[in-house]
């Protein structure tokens, strides 16, 4: 079987997340893609290499969902999933349709969260619309174009609501407030200025610059000896506050394109623990604020991604909303527990499983029985 698409993912009702891969073109973008998602995509040496977005779903590494799955023997492992959206590379003027601006802005939209490839490689035969790379000169050339993008889209719906506030309607003069503030805070100090409550009353206009991102300072291989360096150039090359994380996109790139065992050696020669998927995957649901949680049931061993502090109700509604209407009570064993037991049955029997009700916040690494009526 290959690997599903986001239709599919769906369909199966399985945890997915989407992730936009963004930055100038030639950043690495599809190569990094390929790295992490095993994509296949095509790459080049000139701008706009990629026209029609380049999309890989992957499924998430958890040593965890492999530990409960050795001592169950489920007839069936299903993992959290990411997409990966890489659309074409962003350049000066994007936000007035410049280079692929209006096709590459309306893509990611989208999208959960934000992966900004920054270059720090060097390739004469690979062209960089700014002359030479300069990590930090290129991040703010992509979230400058984010931010002038969001700020028609505030000017165009602050009109609107304006007009319409003229009428008397009140809701109008309350988002018009609304709009007006956010486009303030957005004009003077970036989308980091924006709070959280004005980012969720703000979600329906999918603002790109305010989404959550991480950043990925795309090296090369010939500076892996070099960490320290490497850490340096990334702390210069983010903005105070982010995140994010360095790797050798066309080393990984090759790795993902050998057997486990060969990847796993090629990647060890340079110093590499472990291909940078699974850095990546602890970095974005750090940065969504995501835990996860297992169900082991009728043969099916199943993780789950939802944000931390989610109650029991809430959870139960992410694999079925009859879970949640009709939820009792959420029967719930730590995954180590049950794998010292070997059965979700073993571990009752020894007085591991706790009942939960409404208050629960399920945690990091539950694994959890929903009871409800139907």
């Amino acid at each position: 079987m290959g690997r599903p698409t986001r239709a599919e993912c769906e369909a199966e009702g399985w945890a997915l997340k989407r992730v936009g891969i963004v930055g100038l073109p030639n950043a690495g973008k599809t190569t990094i893609l390929n790295a992490l998602a095993r994509a296949g995509a095509a790459t080049g040496k000139h701008p706009f290499t990629t026209i029609e977005p380049n999309v890989g779903v992957v499924a998430v590494p958890d040593p965890r969902l492999e530990a409960l799955a050795s001592v169950v023997q489920p007839r069936k492992v299903i993992p959290t999933h990411l997409e990966f959206v890489d659309v074409a590379g962003l350049v000066r003027g994007a936000s007035r349709g410049e280079g692929m601006g209006n096709r590459f802005l309306a893509r990611i939209r989208e999208v959960d969260l934000l992966a900004h490839v920054l270059r720090a490689f060097s390739d004469p035969s690979v062209t960089h619309v700014e002359g030479e790379p300069h990590p930090a000169r290129d991040r703010e050339v992509v979230e400058t174009e984010l931010i002038l993008a969001d700020l028609e889209i505030l000017a165009r719906r602050m009109e609107a609501a304006r007009r319409a506030s003229k009428g008397g309607k009140k809701e109008a003069a309350l988002e018009a407030a609304l709009l007006e503030a956010a486009y303030s805070k957005l004009n003077t100090e970036g989308p980091r200025a924006l709070t959280p409550e004005e980012k969720r009353r703000l979600s329906s206009l999918g603002l790109v610059s305010a989404k959550p991102t991480v950043y990925i300072l795309n090296v090369g291989e010939e500076r892996l000896a070099d960490v320290e360096g490497i850490e340096a150039d990334l702390a210069r090359a983010i903005p105070p506050g982010g995140v994010g994380l360095w790797l050798a996109g066309k080393l990984e790139a090759e790795a993902a394109e050998l057997p486990p065992e060969e990847s796993r050696e090629l990647l060890a020669a340079y110093g590499l623990p472990e291909p940078a998927l699974g850095r990546f995957v602890r970095l974005c649901y750090e940065t969504l604020g995501l835990i996860t949680f297992f169900t082991v049931e009728s043969g099916i061993v199943q993780a789950w991604a939802v944000p931390a502090g989610t109650l029991a109700p809430e959870a139960a509604g992410e694999i079925h909303s009859d879970f949640e209407k009709g939820f009792i009570r959420a029967e719930v064993v730590g995954w180590e527990e049950l794998v010292a037991c070997g059965s979700f049955h073993k571990a009752r029997e020894r007085g591991e499983v706790r009942s939960e009700g409404r208050s629960y916040a399920v945690r990091d690494g539950d694994v959890v029985l929903f009871r409800f009526s139907t």
